[in-house]
């Protein structure tokens, strides 16, 4: 029998493959073709044998530190031989090579049964209360590939031990004595997310993992090195003694904290989630997840999570049924008059299609904004000219692009699937990352990124100048990522098109929130119809209104998210239908709850007690991700669908609240009902909708106001780290806790000029935080957005403005 394949992990696997690609040996007297420099181990796998490893991981450098994977390669009279067993995972085929694996070969079974007594020595009896227990590779492997009776004698001398646990982080726990030393922790970290922070110790007997004596293991990525351990040495404080992987049962999800898509495993029993696991996707986050994709899961579970609907009356809330508080809101939104819609970044596709149609069809309105956030009208235009229905960059551009521009984005705190992929281009040498940001973050450290150093503000002078920079690389090979920070930055993004189209670079736009791309698709944005149909396009308006059955849509360009909240505030809208808003996320905070406070009537649908629930006049109860079914777009474009793991009585999509409330509006003759009350059936209507082939919005001729700094003050620089306040993070205490504590950031000159504490103070007030030397402008002072206090946003001024800096005790 003889088999021809493609190496691991081709992309395409053409029959026609160039033979002196092709190296031909034989595993087990079977002859097979493979790539050459394929491992031996992965052509077995091709051939149907699987050879025990612990420390191999395909995702990893080979290392050989386990030694479970030895195999036979007798000497074939070519001199492809060895007089000893190989251990397969580090040996590279050969022309000729005969491998002979456990299963024909009584040496290399001696040799692997041998190798897994030694493991077993002093590995601990303790697989009743291990949480590996059930999913353990060293279980299985000890049966199938170990003795069938131990020669280890008690009396012989005692196991090794170690006082237990070791917190290597608040999050991550090590037990010692399980470890087999396969290494793989201390490789992911080191070569996949490039935080050496834990390491091999000590030597012989005494070998073990350790950390820095002055630094935990301080890494957004942590929790992947308990996932890929093969034993029980490595566990979770969150998940530790929780449950038995067989009392768990699984669903395939998609991760809800940004805008990746990274593929997940909820484990769930009797109803509730007991863990999350990085998901197998190669298109997207291959193996790998982030902390807060893996941990940040409780919030649906907490104490003040909405379980009915509420209705004011006499000035307090009061539970409701679900008829009543749709008639409710209906009744109160046709008496308030004209009504704006802010949806917030957190829904799904299908959530944001309803929140779109309800405004136009139920409302009559374009008031209608996803971007609970700082924003800007050049961004409305960027977002319906150049984003929504292009799908221009993938993931894997990303590792084959000469050099990637980042503009306004922080991958490691902001995208952080994206930060992976960029660190495994710079790692094989094929891709080039720069960076316009005030500070080379650390990110950007491990990535080997180039910084060109920009206060903020100054983000669309830095770009036009890479235009003429040829050392920088932008070429038709580059990628430009622009986060929506950008959007504070008066010309940046229109820069970054004039950039693309100059140099042939492809542009690709990196929201921070998961539902902010198909919110895009959808149009959940005053100028935009669903499937990029522009609001000011007449043909547009026709064709949309006709898809909905109606005679007509609104044809003025709506309100943007500031203008709806200075609306409200002066009396011209007097309705507000708001679902997952945090005022404290918002361009001016004090404005949004002054907004809220000010409108006649408002409808919230929210997860759980917010400042706008305990305002709003009726409040609904929506459903978290892991109770509904949807779709999350990525920012690449690429949908993301995914299944209900729960279904909850107690809460309902957005969608259905929204049809609901719809439904009473059409029988009070206000507007008319959506056609849809589930996910089925709206994304049915999606599809049927479809995109607009008509001609796009452009940003040709769109006029942006110039940047002129100020001379006083310092810059404020401001983003989000990955762990901070945000409410979708509550609920595990030992996640929070590996957060990294809130500090100033400022130029040398500037913490000799103030010290080590600083106080900063804007036009919302004042912090004050320990300071940090990094290599910023001297006029330039960077903090964290979210951490700390109700965040800097609130407490503080908007990112860009200009603050004052003093010492902490002044």
């Amino acid at each position: 029998m003889t088999v021809s394949t493609p190496s691991t992990g081709s992309t395409g696997g053409s029959a026609e493959m160039d033979r002196t690609d092709l190296v031909t040996l034989t595993i087990d007297g079977v002859q097979v073709s493979v790539a050459k420099d394929t491992l031996v181990i992965r052509a077995a796998e091709q051939v149907g044998v699987q050879i025990p490893r612990f420390c191999d991981h395909p995702l990893l450098a080979p290392v050989g530190a386990c030694r479970q994977c030895l195999v036979d390669i007798p000497d074939a009279g070519n001199g492809r031989g060895f007089p000893k067993p190989q251990a397969s995972c580090t040996l590279p085929v050969a022309e000729g090579m005969v491998v002979n694996t456990q299963a024909t070969s009584e040496v290399a079974d001696k040799a692997q049964q041998g190798i897994m007594e030694f493991l077993l020595i002093n590995h601990p009896l303790d697989c009743p209360v291990c949480d590996k227990g059930g999913e353990c590779p060293l279980q299985n492997q000890a049966m199938s590939n170990g003795r069938g009776e131990s020669r280890f004698s008690a009396g012989g001398g005692l196991k090794r031990t170690y006082p237990k646990p070791i917190n290597i982080s608040a999050q991550v726990l090590l037990d010692r004595e399980r470890c087999v030393l396969c290494a793989r922790c201390t490789r992911f970290s080191e070569q996949i997310a490039g935080d050496p922070f834990i390491a091999l110790i000590e030597r012989g007997a005494l070998q073990q993992v350790g950390i820095y004596e002055r630094e935990p293991f301080d890494s957004y990525f942590s929790g992947n090195t308990i996932q890929i351990c093969p034993v029980g040495a490595l566990t979770s404080a969150d998940y530790r003694f929780r449950s038995r992987p067989f009392d768990l049962v699984s669903t395939p999800g998609v991760a809800e904290h940004d805008s990746c898509g990274a593929a997940i495993r909820i484990d769930h029993r009797r109803g509730r989630v007991m863990r999350r696991l990085a998901g197998n996707d190669p298109e997207v986050n291959e193996e790998w997840i982030s902390d807060k994709d893996r941990f940040a899961f409780h919030y649906a579970t907490e104490p003040d999570r909405l379980g009915y609907p509420q209705i004011r009356e006499d000035g307090e809330l009061r539970p409701a049924s679900w008829p009543e508080a749709f008639a409710v809101a209906a009744r109160g939104l046709q008496a308030a008059g004209a009504t704006g819609v802010l949806t917030g970044g957190r829904v799904t596709a299908e959530d944001a299609y309803a929140y779109s149609k309800f405004a136009r069809v139920s409302l009559g309105t374009n008031d209608v904004d996803f971007r609970s956030r700082p924003l800007s009208a050049e961004e409305a235009a960027f977002l319906a000219a150049e984003v929504v229905l292009r799908s221009e960059v993938t993931y894997a551009d990303l590792e084959s692009a000469g050099t990637v521009v980042l503009a306004g984005l922080e991958p490691e705190d902001e995208a952080a699937t994206i930060f992976l992929r960029l660190r495994k281009a710079t790692m094989h040498g094929t891709t080039r990352v720069v960076a316009i940001a005030p500070y080379a973050t650390r990110g950007l450290t491990k990535m080997s990124g180039h910084l060109l150093r920009t206060a903020p503000g100054d983000e669309a002078a830095a770009l036009e100048a890479l235009v003429e920079h040829a050392e920088h690389g932008v070429d038709s090979t580059a990628v430009i990522l622009v986060g929506e920070r950008l959007a504070t930055a008066p010309g940046a993004l229109s820069a970054a098109v004039t950039l693309a189209r100059r140099t042939g670079a492809r542009l690709a736009w990196v929201p921070r929130r998961a539902g902010d791309r198909g919110a895009v698709e959808t149009g959940c944005l005053p100028n935009l119809l669903p499937g990029g149909r522009p609001v000011a396009d007449p043909a547009a308006r026709v064709d949309a209104a006709a898809e909905w059955g109606v005679d007509h849509l609104p044809d003025a360009v709506g309100r943007d998210a500031d203008q709806i909240v200075a609306a409200l505030v002066s009396g011209e809208l007097g309705g507000l239908v708001v679902g997952g808003v945090d005022p404290d996320d918002t361009s001016d905070p004090a404005a949004t709850r002054a907004a809220i406070a000010a409108a006649s009537f408002v409808v919230a649908l929210e997860l759980r007690e917010t400042d706008v629930t305990r305002a709003a006049d009726v409040v609904f109860p929506v459903a978290p991700v892991a109770d509904k079914a949807g779709t999350f777009v990525t920012w690449e474009g690429r949908p993301r669908p995914f299944d209900a793991v729960f279904s909850s009585p107690s809460s309902l999509p957005d969608l259905r609240i929204l049809a609901g409330i719809a439904e009473e509006l059409a029988a009070l003759g206000h507007g008319s009902p959506l056609g849809f009350r589930t996910v089925v059936e709206a994304r049915a209507e999606m599809e049927q909708i479809g995109p607009w082939d008509g001609e796009r919005a452009s940003l040709d001729g769109l006029e942006t106001a110039p940047h002129t700094p100020s001379t006083t003050g310092h810059a404020l620089a401001a983003w989000k780290l990955l762990v901070d306040n945000g409410t979708m993070q509550d609920g595990d205490k030992a996640y929070r806790a590996t957060g990294r504590f809130p500090v100033a950031r400022v130029s040398a000159a500037t913490y000799d000029a103030h010290g080590a504490t600083l106080t900063l103070t804007g036009d919302r007030g004042s912090v004050t935080l320990p300071a940090e030397v990094a290599d910023l402008a001297d006029d330039v002072v960077w903090v964290p957005a979210n951490s700390g206090g109700r965040g800097v946003l609130a407490d503080l001024a908007s990112p860009g403005s200009r603050i004052t800096v003093t010492g902490g005790n002044a």
